[in-house]
């Protein structure tokens, strides 16, 4: 084999290197925009559904595109293109309304129209109070971020809905709010672990439609401790195993 040859040859398999390398960049990124986004649990205010250390999948179709479905959300349209509404007790991942760079989860529990107050750490949606049923205490940090037995309470939605919540302070400061009454094409969004939530009550606001961007569908990965995926040598004793694999409800 000639020299010229020889490099012809190499310089082929570099191409085919980078094209492989390329198309699979694209697919990522397609996968990431149009179909699922992995998502990782960045504090306690979901606690005890969501935990810090779950990572998740987030299906990008169930509520439709906006700008924001795609890479550092450009300007480039407005509202929602093949859009659905989000269903009362959802668990979504949506934009920051201050702060669109920033990605926060929640649930939905105010649609549009909707007035939504706490009193007494109950919740109130159009003056009709939310079932609310002491199940039990948890005495876990890995679950509660403290050390002592704190108070769980089930909720259960109008639509049926139904999920466990923390109380962490039977007089915490958003469990008596005014009325809020949902602008249309907002929803009015909340954390489970209600006495450390930043949501709707306070500097969240209502979430916009366009914010919204999929909803939570099932945890593929969770560790504790605050430890990274990457600390192979942690696994033994801070993967939680119980949480792989679970549909976030």
């Amino acid at each position: 084999m000639s020299v010229a040859e020889k490099n012809e040859k190499k310089s082929g398999g570099l191409g085919e290197t980078v094209s492989v390398i390329v198309q699979a960049l694209l697919l990522a990124l397609v996968i990431r925009t149009f179909l699922f986004q992995p998502f990782s649990i960045p504090s306690g205010s979901m606690r005890p559904t969501l935990l810090e250390g779950d990572y998740l999948f987030v299906t990008k179709w169930a509520y439709g595109y906006s700008r924001h479905s795609l890479p550092f959300s450009p300007d480039i349209f407005s509202g929602r293109i093949w859009g659905s509404a989000p269903e009362r007790g959802d668990v979504v991942v949506f934009k920051f309304p201050p702060n669109p760079s920033l990605d926060y989860i929640k649930r939905i529990v105010g649609l549009p129209g909707d007035r939504v107050q706490m009193k007494g750490g109950q919740l109130f949606i159009n003056g009709a109070g939310v079932p609310r049923e002491k199940v039990g205490q948890i005495d876990n940090p890995d679950i509660t971020e403290v050390n002592r037995p704190v108070d769980v309470y089930r909720e259960t939605l109008p639509n049926g809905v139904s999920y466990d919540t923390l109380d962490l302070s039977p007089n915490g400061i958003g469990d008596d709010t005014r009325e809020f009454v949902v602008p249309a094409g907002h929803y009015f969004a909340m954390g489970d672990n209600r006495d450390n939530s930043s949501d709707s009550r306070f500097t969240v606001g209502f979430v916009p439609e366009e914010n919204l961007v999929g909803r939570a569908n099932i945890i593929f990965f969770s560790i504790a401790d605050g430890a990274s995926p990457l600390e192979l040598w942690k696994w033994p004793s801070s993967l939680r195993l119980s949480r792989l694999f679970t549909v976030v409800r």
